[in-house]
């Protein structure tokens, strides 16, 4: 199959492009490399030898999309293109509208254009909102405490409302939790390009000498050790959750599949800096300091429904998380800046 991977130079997508191209797929690439790197999708060449079309392009393009799709028989979509960090959605929302909500309506427009209705969009576990339960499941009700998480609700509400208007949609909306991790050979991993927004890039960097410490974001949460608990899958394990979903949307009739990709553990930031100094053999100095705003206490999940459904568990444990990412920051200490 012929799939178009957006957003596919950036962290999750090139995880996911390697996996794609161990399947058997076919896949093109289009990125406009605001927060990825071309060199990521080099090294996914090197490893899985062969050349990827790749097409340097922003989703909003209506005209360079069409273009791709002119190019290419595309026949399904995994769409990860989008602004992604939550505190800088607090301060800039009107690009994140701009970018993850009519990004996402242009795409679906050439889509529809060219009869390709196979898509897997990139979805969060933050359209949760602060979960009134836990472990969170498919059905809890959904709330956002910030634009991104609002964005990707947004989106979600869009591709269903796609459906309804026509059910000859394959649709499957993916909320995954904490992404960490690299692949195994250390060559591809996440790269933030300025001072890392999520944790285990941040510790990484600490733990490499290139950041003084680690800032802990609230430190009297209602949690064992008063610091935020979150779920963390491994970015592999996360990938290989895509090659399923659309395995799954192949077998069966037009549908939207909501699905959950978790461990269904929570491990708090002070665990994530225990297993990190570990797995490193470095200390990693760290100081509590004030909560950010849209920020919740504990959010992990129930991964059971993506077992039923797709057949997919998580296998990677957070020792190979944390081996996997001090890998990649050892091998690579200015990320794909060579």
């Amino acid at each position: 199959m012929k799939i178009l991977v957006t957003g596919g130079a950036g962290y999750i997508g090139s995880h996911t492009c390697i996996e794609l191209i161990k399947s058997g797929h076919k896949i093109v690439v289009v990125d406009n490399l605001c927060n990825s790197s071309l060199e990521s999708l080099k090294r996914v060449e090197g490893l899985m030898n062969c050349k990827i079309p790749f097409h340097n392009l922003d989703i909003r393009d209506k005209f360079g999309l069409n273009q791709v799709f002119e190019q290419h028989s595309i026949e399904a979509v995994i769409h990860f293109a989008g602004l992604k960090s939550l505190g800088e959605s607090i301060e800039k929302p009107v690009e994140y509208y701009n970018t993850n909500v009519c990004g996402t309506i242009i795409l679906v427009e050439v889509m529809r254009a060219f009869n390709c209705k196979k898509i897997v969009f990139s979805s969060s576990a933050t359209v949760y909102g602060d979960p009134h339960n836990l472990p969170i499941k498919e059905n809890f009700p959904l709330s956002v405490t910030n634009p991104y998480g609002r964005t990707k609700l947004v989106v979600e509400d869009f591709l269903r409302d796609i459906f309804i208007s026509d059910d000859s949609w394959y649709i499957a909306l993916l909320r995954y939790f904490n992404p960490v991790g690299a692949h195994k050979s250390g060559l591809i991993g996440e790269d933030p390009n300025d001072i890392p927004s999520n944790l285990i890039p941040f510790i990484s960097k600490v733990a490499a000498g290139k950041l003084e410490k680690l800032s802990v974001f609230g430190g009297d949460y209602d949690t064992p050790d008063g610091t935020g608990v979150r779920d963390y899958i491994h970015v592999v394990d996360l990938a290989k959750g895509h090659i399923k979903a659309l395995q799954a949307l192949i077998k069966n009739k037009p549908e939207v599949l909501t699905v959950n990709l978790c461990t269904g553990n929570g491990y708090s930031v002070l665990d994530m800096v225990k297993a990190f100094e570990k797995a490193s053999g470095k200390n990693i100095p760290y100081q509590i300091v004030d909560k950010r705003h849209g920020d919740i206490a504990t959010c992990y999940a129930d991964p059971s429904y993506a077992f039923k459904k797709l057949g997919w568990s998580a296998e990677l444990e957070l020792n190979q998380m944390c081996e996997d990412t001090w890998r990649w920051q050892s091998q690579n200490p200015d990320g794909y800046k060579c």
